[in-house]
């Protein structure tokens, strides 16, 4: 198989259409011999399939079973493994389903699940079991639903990923959302735009400048290696608006207070303050990625003793049917 990285001249949606989603394409293209890959406990058929693009596997380091980039897409037979606590639904997302594609947790905020598909998939994606097909968006039941709860006033855009829908299907839902009064800002969840920097093209770009309600991009970053210049160059476009960072803490990935400076340095650098680090959601088969409450709060406390305030992101943890996320101190 004669297989190159080359991405720099496609568009986005082509990109994505050329993602890899084959081990041995992956293994190959990261120069990992038949021998070590077999050794690596990978699963042959997994349900939640591999999906990686070209733009983010260019920043994991060839020959490297452990590179901390890989460790977040590559399926495991430790997937099968299913700890106690560990469910399909872990944050209680179907408990606040209310129409279609529509969650409403927490006062003031209600969250739109924009489409199911995703430009990477994460091995620990608390939505990985969520049935997409069955909870699908209609624009026009969410709408009178929003219409109706006039105390909703922030939209969360999420997903999958909502910037997986193509520009003018994402601007027809922004603009129609912009046109409820009450609503006063809308945020937008984003792991592909990490994945995939071109995606924020420059139509995107100058859409979000022209908006007269803010707009507020929270990034999904876990580790300082992921934000590579292409990254750093098509954030950067963004910069007249508010950027955020939520994080997920994870085992050898970037579960060390020294990964953890850096990754809010480097956010701070291209302009993304970190927000959230999230305690790892409990979804089935994610045991291997657990990092302990303990040592947590310990890296928590080293992490602040070495940055400002303003660079240390906020530890919690997302419990079903609480009035919001819990802050662990």
């Amino acid at each position: 198989m004669n297989v190159r990285l080359n991405y720099q001249n496609s568009n986005w949606q082509k990109q994505l259409r050329s993602a890899v989603t084959n081990s041995a394409e992956l293994f190959e293209l990261l120069e990992i011999s038949p021998e070590v890959a077999r050794s690596s406990g990978l699963m042959a058929l997994p349900q939640f399939p591999l999906k990686v693009p070209h733009a983010y596997l260019s920043r994991i380091k060839k020959g490297q079973l452990d590179d901390p980039l890989l460790r977040q897409i590559l399926p495991l037979n430790a997937e099968h493994e299913v700890a106690a606590g560990e469910t399909d639904d872990p944050v209680g997302d179907l408990d606040a389903y209310q129409v279609d594609g529509l969650i409403h947790k927490y006062h003031g905020r209600a969250l739109i699940i924009v489409s199911g598909a995703c430009g990477i998939h994460c091995r620990y994606c608390f939505r990985k079991h969520f049935p997409y097909s069955e909870k699908h968006l209609s624009t026009s039941a969410t709408y009178d639903y929003l219409m109706a709860h006039q105390d909703v006033e922030e939209v969360i855009l999420s997903g999958g990923d909502p910037l997986s829908y193509s520009n003018d299907k994402l601007f027809r839902l922004c603009e129609k959302l912009e046109g409820i009064v009450h609503i006063k800002r809308i945020r937008l969840h984003t792991r592909l735009a990490i994945a995939l920097p071109a995606r924020l093209d420059a139509e995107l770009v100058d859409w979000f400048k022209q908006r007269e309600k803010p707009y507020i991009i929270v990034f999904h970053i876990n580790h300082p290696n992921e934000i590579d210049t292409e990254v750093a160059t098509a954030v950067a476009t963004l910069k007249s608006l508010t950027l955020l960072n939520q994080a997920v803490l994870l085992h050898k990935v970037n579960d060390s207070v020294d990964v953890l400076k850096r990754l809010s340095e480097r956010c701070f650098e291209i302009g993304i303050l970190p927000y959230y680090l999230h305690m790892l959601d409990a979804v089935k088969g994610t045991s291997h990625f657990a990092v302990s409450a303990t040592e947590a709060k310990q890296l928590m406390r080293q992490l602040s003793a070495l940055l400002p305030g303003y660079l240390v992101p906020k530890l919690v943890k997302e419990y079903p049917r609480q009035a919001s996320k819990t802050i662990i101190a």
